[in-house]
């Protein structure tokens, strides 16, 4: 593996662990796509840094439990953004 790539991985999971940031937030802030960032944590960083991986993998898994809650909101904000403008 390059060593871009594994400080990429490294990067990654501790962006995840001291932001809690999603799969999203985290593509978006490294300009990569969702699934580079799930390769690097789930694949790539297990080989480099087990404990780390584990972290971020935890991070991962409570935001993924949780994204049905942050999508309701969403939808809610949408439409109460749209009643204030009608």
């Amino acid at each position: 593996m390059k060593d871009y790539i594994e400080e990429r991985a490294i990067s990654i999971a501790e962006f995840i662990i001291d932001s809690n940031a999603t799969v999203r937030q985290t593509a978006k802030a490294f300009g990569v796509s969702k699934s580079t960032v799930h390769k690097d944590v789930t694949d790539r960083l297990m080989q480099i840094n087990p404990t780390l991986a584990k972290q971020a993998r935890q991070v991962l898994d409570v935001n993924k439990s949780e994204r049905h809650i942050r999508g309701g909101l969403a939808t809610k904000e949408k439409y109460a953004h749209r009643q204030e403008h009608c």
